[in-house]
């Protein structure tokens, strides 16, 4: 299995090679050359079968010889077993035909820790095998930066710094990051929005002297491994509600649109998925490109679903690569666009996006009403993001096709929003206990590529 990169002038690389690399040195995101498929015999088998045995079967075809069957094996068990559910990803019904897939039972909460737990065992192998050092830099607004914490923390080769935008995540996510003890992490908390702290990650992946002299390497969804990490799920969820005798639909609250690339990619290796649904919040530029066709960031609005407050999507580019027949100079384009403001995508691009997706946004007083709504006529307790999710995915609800809405953060992280919807402060489980006692770590720093480099030079172990 080779990797490519969605603007055509990077290496193509080995699945170790690109999980290693993250962005491609052409400034693309690295795909599989070919998606391999799954007949319906191997998704029918996948029913009843424990999540890491799904993991492993749907995975190994990705990873050609980067680790023996016998290896990863282990290597996923570990990853998955400090979940606290034993089927790590469960369903509920909502209603009927209606489900939701509980992400959040991984050791930070969210959604992020199915992909961030494996991808460190993994990066964690292959360094060991090695011998080498990385210096991991992530973007962050809130789940990323505290999977990553905990996915790396106390790594001897492996120094992680994780930017989040001031003052736009939870005070749980934030202390999430800030409170770690170990010597190998750090938060740095950057001026400005998600967007500005993405764009500094790409700004350090494309000046080659400082990447290749802190031997740099990235863990947000622009690395390959974790968006297909992130594929398993969709397989287990549809696999329990009758795939591949029936089709299944996904309703996936996004804004950098990696979670529900990953079901794009489910959806091509075979999985009989109907719509993949995209939900959004107010900040719906990607609600506003599906519908309109014309992608264009016009600033950031702080909601009570944080996590999703983006405007420049960068796993879309992968969908955009697929929709325009994978032609790189054609995606290379648009992102050339996109950085002079914008771009409008044509008739045939649009319709090959719908042929996939459809969308719908909440404001927030809807998420809010169907957070509160949602316990009364459930007892489920959704955090605002999961509300969106809902929220949107009722509007798209198809008789005869069961509905999965992702549920990608536990209600504690988000405990004021929850709060003043419901009137229930939603409880840390007990291994979160104390955290709001712990003393915080974190450097403020600008948003300046230059500044950020020199505090990275200066703050990794040799």
């Amino acid at each position: 299995m080779h990797y490519i990169s969605t603007r055509g002038h990077a290496p193509v690389l080995s699945f170790e090679a690109a999980m290693m690399t993250g962005l491609a040195r052409d400034g693309g995101l690295y795909l599989p050359e070919t998606i391999p498929q799954m007949t319906h015999a191997d998704i029918a088998a996948l029913a009843g079968l424990p999540y890491e045995e799904v993991t492993a079967r749907v995975l190994a075809p990705f990873m050609s010889d980067a680790f023996a069957s016998d290896e990863f094996r282990v290597l996923i068990a570990r990853a998955y077993a400090g979940f606290a559910h034993t089927a790590r990803a469960p369903l509920v019904q909502l209603a009927p035909g209606h489900f939701l897939l509980e992400l959040f039972h991984g050791p930070t909460l969210a959604f992020k820790d199915f992909a961030m737990q494996l991808l460190g065992q993994m990066m964690q192998a292959t360094l060991a095998r090695t011998g080498h050092r990385i210096t991991i830099v992530g973007a962050t607004s809130g789940d990323t930066g505290s999977a990553a914490m905990e996915a790396f923390r106390g790594l001897e080769n492996v120094d992680l710094f994780i930017l989040y935008p001031q003052g736009r995540v939870s005070e749980v996510q934030r202390r999430q990051m800030t409170t770690p003890t170990e010597a190998n992490v750090h938060a740095l908390a950057i001026d400005g929005t998600f967007d500005d702290a993405q764009a500094r990650v790409k700004d350090m992946f494309n000046d080659f002297d400082f990447r290749d002299a802190v031997g740099l390497a990235g863990v947000n969804s622009i690395n390959i491994a974790r968006v297909l990490a992130q594929v398993v799920y969709y397989f287990a969820a549809a696999s329990a509600l009758g795939a591949p005798g029936r089709e299944v639909d996904f309703t996936v609250p996004t804004g950098n649109f990696g979670d529900i690339f990953a079901g794009l990619v489910a959806k091509r290796m075979g999985l009989p998925i109907g719509r993949l649904v995209v939900a959004t919040n107010q900040n719906d530029i990607l609600h506003r490109c599906l519908s309109t066709g014309a992608y264009r960031p016009d600033g950031v609005m702080p909601t009570i679903s944080p996590s999703m407050d983006i405007q420049v999507s960068s796993n879309f580019e992968r969908a955009l690569y697929y929709a325009h027949g994978a032609d790189a100079a054609a995606t290379a384009a648009l992102m050339d666009d996109l950085k002079a403001g914008g771009f409008t995508l044509s008739q045939g691009v649009r319709d090959a996006l719908a042929a996939d997706f459809a969308s719908g946004r909440a404001s927030e007083d809807e998420t809010a009403a169907t957070i509160t709504r949602t316990l009364a006529q459930t007892g489920e307790l959704l955090c605002p993001h999961s509300a969106v999710g809902v929220h949107v995915a009722e509007q798209h609800l198809r008789a005869g096709v069961p509905m999965v809405t992702l549920a990608t953060a536990h209600p504690a992280k988000f405990p004021d929003a929850v709060q003043a919807a419901t009137g229930i402060r939603p409880a840390l489980p007990p291994h979160m206990a104390g955290l709001y006692d712990r003393p915080e770590r974190l450097t403020h720093v600008p948003n300046d590529l230059a500044a950020l480099e020199t505090l990275i030079h200066e703050r990794r172990r040799a």
